[in-house]
């Protein structure tokens, strides 16, 4: 059984869908980026229809939800971590759910993790892929030091950022693609985009060519990524994911990440098991970020999460 529709929040209307019977366990899925969107969809096939009620959305700006980011400038600086938060929980009120098992892929186990800091009596277990907490340090790798490994592509990225004095680089961007001047901001996207293909090309399933294809799509990706990183994703003074995830004790936690993910490297995974006694670190060895064999551990962990539950 598949279901869809929009929920009326502040300034926007998120798009939801949800496949499964509504009378069994509930799952969020939280797509990565920020930006990336549901896509095609595929999250929907990992759960067991008949056992899971699997419910994703586009994350405001992005997707099916509107107004797209581009499209809105003017309220770009809602655009946060906690609104997203509010957004996930006006989800939950509209469908009904009391608890649900929270997952999430790259950016979205960031937002996975922060929703369950904020609401962990909403949470029943929580299993994460390619795993990210989007702090400074992880920011400055992926944008900055891992130019190191692809120096050639990082010094035309560099070039590119038209960077002020003093400026980081995810900070150029980010200018740039909120400013006035859109014939710039498309410039600026596709060079973020051609950064973006390279640091993911050690990936044993990556495809060589241009990351997104769509300039709409290449720019909401850009522009929210870039607006997200640039401001420690919204979760600096006190709402640090690593300094509070000893909060999370006792909630069920699977942290699945490849070996070979260069853009964000298994450091940060194994820093969070070492700080939550009841999470459970799961590397996949050939994989990079994200994977078929993690998507698989992914679909472990939400059955054993429902199983203890």
């Amino acid at each position: 059984m598949a279901s869809g529709g929009w929920v009326e929040v502040a300034n926007a209307r998120i798009y939801w869908e949800a496949t499964g019977d509504p009378a069994c366990v509930p799952v969020l899925y939280l797509h990565g980026g920020p930006g990336g969107s549901l896509g095609k969809g595929g999250y929907r096939k990992r759960h067991d229809p008949a056992r899971f009620w699997t419910v994703g959305f586009d994350q405001r700006g992005c997707g099916k939800s509107i107004p797209a980011v581009q499209d809105d400038l003017d309220h770009l600086g809602e655009n946060t971590t906690q609104t997203l938060i509010c957004d996930i929980e006006a989800v939950r009120r509209h469908l009904g759910i009391e608890k649900w098992i929270v997952t999430g892929v790259s950016w979205g186990s960031t937002l996975a993790l922060a929703y369950a800091l904020e609401y962990p009596e909403r949470v029943i277990g929580i299993a994460l892929v390619a795993v990210t907490t989007t702090s400074r340090d992880e920011v400055q790798w992926i944008t900055e030091g891992v130019g190191c490994i692809f120096p050639e592509a990082w010094d035309a990225f560099a070039a590119a950022a038209n960077a002020k004095p003093g400026e980081r680089l995810v900070e150029a961007y980010a200018r740039r693609l909120a400013g006035a001047d859109r014939d710039d901001a498309q410039k600026a996207a596709l060079a973020w985009d051609r950064w973006e293909a390279t640091h993911v090309s050690l990936d044993p399933h990556w495809q060589p060519g241009t990351l997104i294809e769509d300039e709409r799509e290449r720019m909401t990706f850009a522009l929210l990524v870039t607006h997200y990183w640039s401001n420690d994703a919204f979760l600096a003074e006190g709402r640090d994911i690593m300094a509070r995830i000893r909060e999370l004790e006792g909630v069920p936690g699977y942290l699945i990440h490849g070996r070979r993910d260069v853009s964000g490297p298994v450091i940060t995974p194994w820093k969070l098991h070492q700080r939550w006694a009841t999470s459970r670190l799961i590397v996949i060895e050939n994989e990079g970020h994200g994977g078929p064999e993690s998507m698989m551990a992914l679909t472990k962990a939400v059955e054993a999460i429902a199983g203890s539950a």
